[in-house]
């Protein structure tokens, strides 16, 4: 029913319908009601809120850990970057953490070999979001899923002189 009509008029008809008038828009002139089902309006909404929350969960980036050691063998590097191949092919972000004991501290040059190996790993699917980076005895490194920009990249190798060079070229 559209038109302008009398507040009790609206009430009376809401009434004999088993509905409620609901005030939309109070501060328009002149006021706006709905005659509807209050409660079941009220059921749909937080039922659509529930789900839009549930929706921005799954679609939020987790930061997902992967300890690996300054001295891992080649073997268990792989099985370490299979593991973070998962986590970045379902769109989160991985932290990439050696912890440095010892004698290893005073060759953190070790530490940063095995995180750029686990990059070169990783490198066809993933970009270092932050690079390796010593802090006290950890060295940490982030990794992120690549762009749409980066994916529309073209990798090759070009012979030349001075052997092999990497030539990216966009599409």
């Amino acid at each position: 029913m559209l038109g302008i009509f009398n507040v009790d008029y609206a009430l009376n008809k809401a009434y004999e319908q088993n509905l409620d008038l609901v005030l939309i828009s109070p501060t328009a002139n002149p006021p706006v009601a709905k005659i509807m089902d209050y409660k079941k309006y009220r059921y749909d909404q937080i039922k659509k809120d529930k789900e839009e929350r549930r929706k921005q969960a799954q679609a939020s980036v987790q930061l997902r850990d992967i300890w690996l050691s300054a001295t891992i063998d080649v073997g268990d590097l792989k099985t370490k970057a299979k593991k973070g191949r998962e986590f970045i092919e379902n769109g989160d972000k991985v932290r990439a953490s050696i912890r440095m004991r010892g004698r290893q501290l005073a060759h953190p040059e070790a530490g940063f070999e095995v995180m750029n190996d686990f990059f070169d790993i990783l490198s066809d699917i993933a970009e270092i979001e932050s690079a390796p980076v010593q802090q006290g005895r950890s060295i940490y490194m982030v990794l992120a899923p690549i762009s749409t920009k980066q994916k529309n990249k073209i990798i090759y190798y070009k012979e030349n002189n001075y052997g092999k060079t990497k030539v990216t070229q966009c599409i």
